[in-house]
């Protein structure tokens, strides 16, 4: 387990996000949850934020800011598919 943290490379991510409207600014904390993720280069990003996050339309838009601004696209999954059956 890693521990990370919002810098001002992930916050300047967020902001792109929201500029570009992948989500609204009232949602900017779930920008920043993707906007580390990235910038940080998880695996896999898993959320049960069905409606900002974990969201096909949304998981495109985000990827396509991500590659525009240089980073690689972000695995967004609700936890279902990345535990086995016996860990859920």
């Amino acid at each position: 387990m890693e521990n990370v943290s919002l810098g001002s490379e992930a916050e300047a991510l967020a902001d792109r996000y929201i500029s570009e409207k992948v989500v609204a600014s009232k949602h900017i904390v779930d920008a920043r949850h993707i906007a580390v993720a990235t910038v940080e280069r998880v695996d896999v990003l898993a959320s049960w934020n069905f409606k900002e996050m974990v969201n096909l339309d949304r998981i495109r838009a985000f990827n396509a800011v991500n590659l525009r601004m240089g980073y690689p696209m972000l695995e967004i999954r609700s936890p279902r598919e990345v535990l086995h059956e016996k860990e859920i």
